[in-house]
C-alpha cells in the first residue's frame, strides 16, 4: 500500500477531453485530495480486458460461493495462504496498530494467489475482516489500483447504506477501465442518484467499458428521457467530430424508450 492516489488512465483509451467531468482530467493528481501522484501499474493486475473469476461473480456472488470458486482454482500453497489470511481477518477485524494484519494480506494477495484470483481473494479478505465504510475508505485511498478495485467489488457485500459513495464517485473520475467496471456494479445501481448514474453510463461509453458491466441497467434506463437526450447529444457530438458512435450507445438508447428509438444505422458495406 502507498499514499493516497488516483488510479491511472488505461492505455489506449480515448484521449479526447472527457465531456462528462466538471474539470480537465489531470492524470497526475489524486482528485480525492487534490494532490499526490497516480499509482504505477500493479503487477498483480490481470491483463487489460480480463478479470477473473468475472465481475458478475465478484459483485454478486455470496462469499461462500466466491470462496468455493477461488479455492478450486488455486494450488495447495495458495489455498493454504488464503485460508490462513481469512482466519486472521476473521479473528482480528478492525485496526490493530498502524495497520491491521488483514490489510497486509490484501497487499500480498496478488503475489500469493496470482493475478487471476487476486481480486476475489481481496474481496474475501475484506468480507472476513467485516470491513466497514471507514476501513474500506482507508484501504481504497491508500491502496494500489488493484486494491481499490477489490474495495469497490466488496461494497455491496459490506456497506448497506450510501456511506461508500465517495469511493464510487472517485473511481468514476478516472479513465481506468478496470476501476470503472468495478465502480458501476450493484452498489452504484443501488445508491447513485439519477444524475450521477446517467453520467456513469456515459463515462462507460466514453472509455469503452462495456455497458454489460453496469448493474441493473435495464431497470434504471427504462423510460429515462433525460438519459436518452444525453445519449443523443453525445452521439451527435461524436458524429460531428468524425468519430464512430459506440454500438453500446444504441443499445442503451433503445432501453430508454424502445418503441420510439430508431435502430442503429446499418454498416456501410459499399
Amino acid at each position: 500500500m502507498t499514499h493516497p492516489r488516483t488510479s491511472p488512465a488505461t492505455p489506449g483509451a480515448d484521449t479526447a477531453a472527457d465531456p462528462l467531468t466538471d474539470h480537465a482530467a489531470d492524470p497526475l493528481t489524486d482528485h480525492a485530495t487534490g494532490t499526490g501522484p497516480r499509482p504505477a501499474a500493479d503487477p498483480s493486475d490481470p491483463a487489460p480486458g480480463t478479470t477473473s473469476p468475472g465481475t458478475t461473480t465478484l459483485a454478486a456472488a455470496t462469499p461462500a460461493e466466491l470462496r468455493d470458486h477461488v479455492t478450486a482454482g488455486l494450488d495447495d500453497p495458495a489455498r493454504g495462504w488464503l485460508r490462513r489470511a481469512l482466519d486472521e481477518a476473521a479473528a482480528h477485524p478492525g485496526t490493530h496498530g498502524p495497520i491491521s494484519v488483514w490489510e497486509l494480506r490484501i497487499a500480498e494477495a496478488g503475489r500469493r494467489c496470482g493475478p487471476e484470483h487476486a481480486d476475489a481473494a481481496r474481496v474475501l479478505i475484506l468480507h472476513a475482516a467485516r470491513a466497514d465504510a471507514e476501513a474500506l475508505s482507508r484501504v481504497y485511498y491508500q491502496g494500489t489500483g488493484a486494491e481499490r478495485r477489490a474495495v469497490l467489488y466488496a461494497l455491496p457485500h459490506l456497506v448497506p447504506g450510501p456511506e461508500g459513495l465517495p469511493l464510487v464517485e472517485d473511481a468514476l473520475r478516472t479513465n481506468d477501465t478496470r476501476l470503472l467496471t468495478a465502480a458501476v456494479g450493484p452498489y452504484a445501481a443501488r445508491h447513485l442518484d439519477a444524475h450521477q448514474w446517467r453520467h456513469a453510463v456515459l463515462k462507460c461509453l466514453f472509455t469503452g467499458v462495456p455497458v454489460d458491466a453496469v448493474a441493473d441497467l435495464d431497470r434504471r434506463a427504462e423510460g429515462d428521457t433525460e438519459l436518452a437526450r444525453m445519449l443523443t447529444d453525445y452521439a451527435a457530438e461524436r458524429t460531428a467530430a468524425g468519430r464512430t458512435v459506440p454500438a453500446d450507445l444504441h443499445r442503451v438508447l433503445t432501453l430508454t424508450d424502445p418503441p420510439a428509438t430508431p435502430s442503429a444505422p446499418a454498416a456501410d458495406h459499399g
